[in-house]
């Protein structure tokens, strides 16, 4: 996977993420994937996954997520 980074992303807060402010992952999507990072540490490291790979997994959680 290629390492490098666009140069502007636009993150928003997970929609899965805790409202206790100490649980939460922003999420970005530029052209080649989406991307992770935690927003407490916006300047750290990133996780980015194949947008097919991210569509599993959000449909996975979906599937666990209670009324």
């Amino acid at each position: 996977m290629n390492s490098e980074q666009p140069a502007q992303l636009e993150w928003f807060k997970s929609s899965y993420s805790s409202g206790e402010g100490g649980a939460c992952v922003e999420i970005a999507a530029d052209p080649a994937a989406i991307r992770v990072r935690d927003s407490k540490r916006r300047g750290g490291p990133q996780l980015a996954f194949a947008r097919d790979v991210w569509a599993g997994f959000v449909a996975g959680v979906g599937q666990g997520r209670s009324n």
